[in-house]
């Protein structure tokens, strides 16, 4: 990767590495990209609709491509004092899960750490930065169901 002065590294596609991971084929890539057209939705949702990858293929192209860190939630034990700065509802809309307050910063696990209307959203509900850590859907719905007291 070439990298000109005062200019960001170039991000490379998430097709681009699937292919490259061997994942999926430049057919099922075309194909993909055919349903974008018509859907407003994201390339890794339809592949997984497709049945072409799972949900954990997509996080870890997305952790290569965005340089995001993962991290395992289910592993982690989280002070009710941090869950309670994200409503459960906005927690279940977003896909979101807070575990960790330093100051004004919240570590928060996200399906969708680039969307930034959602880190605008959460930083209005919780009045703090947002340190975006990526997860699948399934396990910040798990952490939800676990941490958040019905």
């Amino acid at each position: 990767m070439i990298q000109i002065e005062g200019q960001a590294p170039q991000r490379h596609l998430l097709g681009e590495i699937l292919i490259q991971r061997r994942l999926i084929t430049p057919g099922q890539l075309q194909r993909a990209l055919e349903v974008q057209k018509n859907e407003k939705r994201y390339l890794g949702e339809i592949l997984i609709d497709l049945g072409i990858v799972e949900e954990r293929d997509i996080l870890v192209a997305l952790v290569v491509q965005c340089n995001l860190p993962y991290i395992a939630v289910h592993n982690y034990s989280i002070d009710q004092n941090v869950i309670s700065l994200i409503p459960v509802e906005m927690a279940r809309r977003y896909h979101v899960m807070p575990l960790d307050r330093v100051g004004d910063i919240l570590s928060v696990v996200m399906a969708d750490p680039l969307n930034e209307e959602i880190k605008t959203e959460l930083i209005k509900a919780t009045q703090c930065q947002i340190a975006p850590f990526i997860a699948t859907k399934a396990e910040i719905e798990e952490a939800i169901s676990r941490w958040y007291k019905s």
